[in-house]
């Protein structure tokens, strides 16, 4: 094979670059290049990801190295995961942690981006260093999301409330109860009392409620939170169990004597704004 190939490959993914583009797929590269045989663009492609112009994240699906990020070898998954998720077809959101980070609230540089989406589960995507995890959902709440600017368009992310249930609802993905006391102490000044809707509590879990609750008023003293949490969550219907404020802890011997019915069986340590 001569080297005509490999340059008009070059050449195309190229154009996508300087038009902002940041990825691409197999078979819309081989639909705009119908004159390049498949063979020749899988080997024009492993050239380029040779040299580190592009790296394949997922099967059939490829991203543009840019100069920005040569040294990393990978672009951050905030800038690509609307394309991908496009790409595979499925509905998604960016939640827990990683939301938590777009709203401000990340303490620490999340180690893992989280992604939610519907079933059937997904593997994680871990490539060179980044890791993006992927919770399953049934379905996903469409009014329950908002749309945040990248550098490259936008993402869809949870609201900043569903984002404070669900760091709790997945506390052991998101560091730990500790962890996410310190993060929602930031984030709860993005919530407004009146986003604990209906529909928020319609796609959330009883459970889920009930720990955010008693975080709010007992951990983090917000009491204006609490309130709204309490009222709007009795006004549902939520019918409140007994439960830990950590389900892997025993908690038998422990009150919960508190109008969220938690029994707090682990100590919450805040670390220092």
């Amino acid at each position: 094979m001569n080297g005509k190939p490999n340059i008009k490959i070059r050449d195309w993914v190229e154009s996508l670059a300087n038009r902002g583009r940041i990825s691409f797929s197999l078979s819309q590269l081989l639909s705009e290049n119908p004159d390049i045989s498949e063979t020749a663009v899988r080997s024009a492609i492993s050239r380029l990801s040779n040299k580190g112009k592009v790296i394949s994240i997922h099967k059939g699906f490829y991203l543009i190295i840019t100069a920005d990020y040569a040294l990393r070898g990978i672009i951050p998954p905030i800038q690509f995961i609307d394309d991908l998720m496009k790409y595979l077809n499925r509905p998604y959101y960016v939640g827990t942690v990683s939301a938590a980070a777009l709203y401000g609230a990340a303490h620490q540089a999340p180690q893992e981006f989280f992604v939610v989406t519907v079933y059937p589960a997904m593997r994680p995507t871990e490539k060179k260093g980044i890791k993006i995890s992927y919770i399953s959902k049934s379905n996903l709440p469409e009014k329950l999301l908002n749309k945040r600017k990248t550098r490259t368009g936008y993402v869809k992310v949870s609201s900043e409330a569903l984002t404070a249930i669900e760091l709790v609802q997945y506390h052991d993905k998101s560091g730990g109860l500790s962890l996410v006391a310190t993060i929602l102490y930031e984030l709860m000044k993005e919530i407004q009392p009146e986003s604990f809707s209906e529909d928020l509590l319609s796609f959330s879990t009883v459970s889920a409620i009930q720990r955010l609750g008693y975080l709010l008023e007992y951990e983090l003293d917000n009491k204006l939170l609490a309130d709204s949490l309490f009222e709007n969550s009795k006004q549902y219907g939520s019918k409140f169990q007994r439960i830990p404020l950590r389900q892997s802890t025993p908690f038998k011997a422990v009150s919960s004597d508190n109008r969220w019915r938690v029994a707090a069986n682990v100590k919450i340590e805040i670390d220092e704004i």
